[in-house]
């Protein structure tokens, strides 16, 4: 009851002091009559506030985000259905949907009363300009009284995730070259069997089946190994993202981070739909959820997207080099924002493990034209790496700067310049 009173909106208040007013005139002017409707006026919210109390509601709330994983731009439709589970019927239902800033305005509704066992179901629509991961929820209700003098709070805590991934620009198809062991154009063939020869161990990771553990190689390394039939004609492609906080500049969507970010899961949705096993490495490493061992990446590109739309700037002077202990790194392709001469020995190792190493190499001082240059050791680094590289700034178009890239791929060494402006760099 105590809550309830707390909860007087403000016509239950006017409504309260309006019949105590009442009933002090009539009291002071002899006015019996006017007791009596003083009394009607002050005890109307005091009833409404003890039915309230008093009720007990059992509300149900489902909600369900359609699609959970959505590129920046895209809508997401969010479907709420309330369900009464009580045996009181409800008054007006007031519904507030939390949702992140990025995500807009927090939806509002107002229901009629539903009675037991009915059900009320809403929608709206979610969209975001800006990559991330996102909870939809919770949902805070307001229940009112017929007459709208007391309204009491109720929330639900759950959520749901709603994930928005990087802009992708379909890219035209170049000739890449070499992939790991084997040619990369090629798209990835299977085998029904396998020799014991195509089959090796590796230590167990989390996410593997457990119906490809090697028991008998588990026993004699004391430690759970599994299997890893590994076919020499697997394409695949390895996309490095530097985001590192010294190798870019700008901020917000605006960045040329987030250009780096859209430029790699544009070239990874590219790569996996030409039959390339695509895997994501950061500043950081190896992602785990993209990594080769755990899933066909050909199939779904999914989780890919996914860990993009989360990548943030790294606090690294290096970037890190230890998902390179095994050969055979395919093709690569590497999306760099500023390069230091600390960077080189990283570039020269990786190009060395690669089949095909392509560079897109961020113009960082595009975004930043009135602070000091940070990227005039990128050429050199790139080009004393052996790398085939090409320019990208903020006004280039991601499809353009590709196809020149092919092109440069095509004629060779000793490339001019095209009028894009992207150069081969190195030999």
């Amino acid at each position: 009851m105590r809550e309830a009173l707390g909860a007087l909106t403000l016509r239950g208040r006017a409504f309260l002091a309006g019949g105590l007013t009442a009933v002090a005139c009539a009291v002071v002017l002899g006015q019996s009559a006017l007791v009596r409707v003083g009394l009607l006026v002050l005890l109307l919210p005091l009833a409404s506030a003890l039915f309230l109390a008093r009720s007990r509601y059992r509300l149900a709330l489902h909600r369900e985000v359609s699609p959970r994983l959505v590129a920046a731009g895209q809508t997401a439709t969010v479907s709420l259905t309330l369900t009464n589970e009580g045996r009181t019927p409800t008054g007006v239902l007031m519904l507030e949907e939390h949702v992140p800033y990025s995500l807009g305005a927090r939806p509002r509704f107002v229901l009629e009363g539903i009675g037991h066992g009915w059900q009320r179901r809403v929608t709206y629509r979610l969209r975001s300009e800006v990559r991330g991961h996102h909870e939809v929820g919770p949902m805070t209700i307001r229940v009112a009284d017929p007459f709208g003098l007391v309204e009491l709070g109720r929330a639900f805590h759950t959520t749901a995730p709603l994930t928005v991934t990087p802009r992708t620009t379909p890219l035209p198809p170049i000739p890449l070259g070499g992939a790991w062991s084997g040619a990369g154009d090629n798209r990835p063939r299977s085998f029904a069997t396998g020799s014991a020869e195509d089959v090796t161990v590796r230590d167990y990771r989390r996410g593997d089946d457990l119906r490809r553990v090697h028991w008998r190689s588990s026993a004699r390394m004391g430690e759970l190994m599994v299997r890893r039939e590994e076919q020499p004609w697997q394409s695949r492609a390895t996309v490095v993202l530097d985001n590192r906080v010294g190798a870019h500049r700008g901020q917000g969507a605006a960045s040329s981070l987030e250009t780096a970010v859209s430029a790699a899961a544009s070239v990874a949705v590219h790569l996996a739909s030409r039959g390339y096993a695509v895997r994501l490495v950061t500043a950081a490493g190896e992602d785990p959820g993209t990594a080769w061992h755990a899933r066909d990446a050909r199939a779904n590109t999914g989780p890919l997207l996914e860990a993009l739309a989360v990548v943030e700037l790294e606090a690294r002077p290096l970037m890190d080099s230890r998902w390179m202990a095994e050969a055979g790194q395919g093709l690569v392709v590497a999306v760099v924002g500023a390069l230091q001469p600390a960077d080189q020995p990283f570039m020269t190792r990786l190009h060395h493990h690669a089949g095909t190493a392509l560079a897109l190499a961020l113009d960082v001082d595009a975004w930043a034209p009135h602070l000091p240059a940070v990227a005039t050791e990128s050429r050199a680094v790139l080009s004393a790496s052996g790398w085939r590289a090409a320019p990208l700034g903020p006004a280039d178009r991601l499809d353009a700067v590709w196809q020149e890239l092919g092109s440069q791929a095509a004629r060779g060494a000793g490339a001019a310049p095209s009028a894009t402006g992207a150069t081969r760099v190195g030999s």
